[in-house]
């Protein structure tokens, strides 16, 4: 029996679109209080339904050790993205077909969790302290989530040594690659303002357009960076053009475009947010930028190491250390301690009939175990 796939099926069947209250957090509760642990939880967010200020769950969950023993972090989510359409069989009703267990949120995060709960099992109290980290605000806008958690480790005394964040990182195969760092993320709204008038009188008008072209084209050919050793070059995407205009003959008012940077070490949100401000202006435009996440880099080094050894013990693999992919909640658990983070192939992350390998459940549930054992010893 795989006792990982179990508690995964439960996690699964506990429906958690995000932003994740109650259900799902019961289920983890009732898994994590018998093995000893202390389990607080609290919600953050008092806005409506649907609305960014949403109200979140937050789980913190502690097995302390010995008095100035090491203290290891587990981290993670609950919250799932929406299941869409067309699935072979129910999103939240777990499936087993042949050697895949199926569900929203198999891989991208409830497989990952459950492996760190049968890991924690196997893992001596006295040992050292374990801890659980869970929001249920990741795949939405992160505003009460992992943020809400930190302040309140910070508040009760409750400081990691070390966290490991159970991302799904491998690509081919369990084990292949871990993430030392991620990069930094901002969204930026641009506006330019006109006058409406008849196409055919021009000069009783003033059209954005030209200008809204003229900045874009501008932000389009910015050469931000070559990257760096562990870090792929800066990228500036276009991400939506938009103008409320549905008559032919009719100038329009106004001019909206949105871009989206995902940008290495060598830059801040707010050093990028200004050149794109300055180039906006320049064009007779404004710019509101939304910085979700600053980079940041875990070197290689004795927290690595331990997570490559406990992979290359149970799958004879040498995980790569990369940057590569999006963003996190690693970027706000960074400010805390060193993290890194290391799951389950991510093929079908987000996709239609979620999938993964049962056997690859145990598998890193072993590493899991393994490298807290590694944490803290050290």
């Amino acid at each position: 029996m795989n006792h990982t796939a179990d508690l995964a099926k439960r996690l699964i069947a506990a429906p958690s679109v995000t932003p994740a209250t109650g259900e799902v957090f019961d289920v983890l509760q009732a898994m994590l209080s018998p093995l000893g642990f202390e389990v607080h939880r609290f919600t953050r967010g008092d806005g409506e339904e649907g609305s960014e200020d949403a109200p979140v769950e937050n789980l913190f969950a502690i097995r302390r050790g010995p008095e100035g023993s090491k203290h290891f972090a587990f981290a993670g989510h609950v919250d799932v993205v929406p299941p869409g359409e067309g699935w072979t069989s129910a999103p939240f009703e777990p499936e087993v077909r042949g050697e895949l267990l199926h569900g929203r949120g198999a891989v991208d995060m409830k497989g990952a969790i459950a492996a760190m709960v049968a890991a924690v099992a196997d893992v001596r109290q006295e040992l050292g302290t374990i801890s659980f980290i869970i929001t249920g605000d990741e795949e939405g806008p992160a505003l009460h989530g992992t943020r809400a958690l930190i302040d309140f480790m910070r508040e009760n005394g409750h400081q990691p040594d070390l966290c490991l964040v159970g991302e799904p990182t491998s690509v081919h195969r369990l084990g292949d690659m871990m993430k030392i760092g991620r990069r930094g993320s901002v969204n930026i709204w641009l506006e330019v303002d006109g006058t409406q008038g008849h196409v055919a009188y021009p000069h009783l008008a003033d059209n954005p357009l030209p200008r809204m072209v003229a900045m874009l084209s501008e932000l389009n050919s910015l050469h931000l960076d070559d990257g760096t050793e562990w870090f792929q070059p800066s990228n500036l995407e276009i991400t939506e053009i938009d103008v409320p205009n549905r008559a032919h003959n009719v100038i329009p008012a106004k001019a909206k475009a949105r871009i989206s940077i995902r940008f290495n070490d060598q830059h801040s949100g707010a050093s990028l947010s200004r050149k794109v401000v300055e180039i906006a202006e320049k064009h007779g435009g404004s710019a509101r930028p939304v910085i979700s996440g600053e980079p940041f880099l875990t070197p290689p080094g004795a927290f690595s190491q331990m997570i490559a050894d406990a992979v290359k013990a149970e799958t004879g693999l040498d995980p790569e250390p990369s940057t590569t992919g999006g963003t996190s909640d690693a970027r706000f658990l960074r400010a805390v301690c060193p993290v890194i983070e290391f799951g389950l192939c991510n093929a079908t992350m987000h996709k239609r009939d979620e999938a993964v390998a049962m056997a690859d459940l145990d598998t890193l549930s072993r590493i899991y175990a393994r490298v807290a054992q590694a944490a803290l010893a050290q």
